[in-house]
């Protein structure tokens, strides 16, 4: 499950799963429909019997999981607002109750319909609400393990070791970077120095803290500006904000650092192996409640081929799927002489 947007670590109070997230309701839809599968298949005389039950099963199912799963998210985020959540038995109470209740009222919605049932024993109200309770004691039982197993300590513990392995190659760039500038340019120096301070303070701040879109960008120009001064004229840079302005930018909050390994992996793969100028574009949108990032950089197959650049960022992917499971993405293509890294994720929306 996806962690929670603070900057702090707080055990969650809650253990009904998080419905909202899209990640839970695939799962939930894709285990149910094929327990159901299952279960036809095992009653029927045959094959062909099997897939008709399962058909003819399918709208009750699909219409109880998808009111259960909706009812449960607005459930959780009611009670994420008390001060003083339920105590553990009474959520997991609530989960068995809800799923129970929607697919006893479906059922007996459905009842007059007989064209739907072909299988009087599985379809019947009460047979059909003890499968629902069934499964959503189950459910509930999975994901609260699930969620053990990214307890707060092991996820700490990974984030840290994600953001160690960008650390090193940044470092020893930058600090050759300010070194060549000490003695000829010392106010250059100083300023980049100041620059590369305030990234390694955020490299050491807790890798799951929340920041606005607008500071993350400022310390992707800091990178930038850093990297540079070691590579001149050879590296051009382009923003295209779109319909990003500055109120949007301003208020949306994003996990620090994710944008920055972005645009390291296009310098590290896109201008260094480069000897003619070239030039870094950085776009950066909404698409409904998506923020979209996405870095192009020249493509150098003989230097670099995808191979590398997937190595440099499945850190990146890594990180999503802890912090967002799978409402978050990273995809990367190569068309023609251009490589694109392509970064979407849903954004939380708070004060600046």
């Amino acid at each position: 499950m996806p962690l929670s947007s603070t900057s702090r670590v707080v055990p969650a109070p809650l253990v009904i799963p998080d419905c909202c997230n899209i990640g839970v309701v695939l799962r939930t839809v894709i285990a149910l429909n094929a327990a159901s599968l299952v279960a036809s298949l095992v009653q029927a005389p045959d094959l062909r019997a099997g897939c008709l039950a399962f058909f003819d099963s399918s709208l009750l199912i699909e219409l109880a999981c998808l009111w259960s799963l909706f009812l449960l998210c607005a459930l959780r985020r009611g009670l994420q607002r008390r001060p003083v959540p339920p105590a553990f038995p009474v959520q997991r109470a609530l989960c068995v109750i809800v799923p129970a209740a929607v697919t006893a009222a479906l059922a007996a919605g459905l009842a007059g319909t007989s064209w739907l049932y072909s299988n009087d024993r599985w379809h019947t109200v009460l047979g059909a609400t003890l499968a629902a309770a069934l499964a959503g004691m189950a459910a509930q039982h999975y994901f609260e393990l699930r969620a053990r197993a990214y307890s707060p300590t092991l996820v700490e513990a990974r984030l840290q070791a994600l953001q160690a392995r960008i650390r090193p190659h940044f470092l020893f760039n930058s600090l050759n970077a300010v070194l060549s500038l000490i003695r000829n340019e010392p106010r250059r120096a100083e300023s980049a120095l100041e620059d590369l301070a305030e990234l390694f303070r955020v490299l050491m701040s807790d890798p799951r803290s929340m920041t606005t879109l607008d500071e993350e960008l400022r310390l992707c120009r800091q990178y930038l500006s850093i990297e540079q001064i070691r590579l001149g004229a050879r590296m051009r840079v382009e923003w295209d904000m779109g319909e990003a302005d500055d109120a949007f930018l301003s208020q949306v909050r994003v996990p620090v650092l994710l944008i920055q390994p972005l645009l390291e992996n296009a310098v590290h793969y896109g201008v260094e192996p480069a000897v003619e100028p070239v030039t870094v574009r950085i776009q950066v949108g909404r698409a409904g409640d998506r923020l979209q990032v996405l870095v192009l950089n020249p493509y150098h197959g003989e230097h670099a081929g995808p191979a590398g650049n997937q190595i440099a960022l499945r850190n990146i992917r890594e990180r999503l799927e802890l912090l967002y499971d799978l409402e978050a993405e990273l995809k990367t293509a190569v068309n023609q002489d251009c490589f694109e890294a392509r970064l979407r994720l849903p954004y939380a929306k708070g004060m600046a």
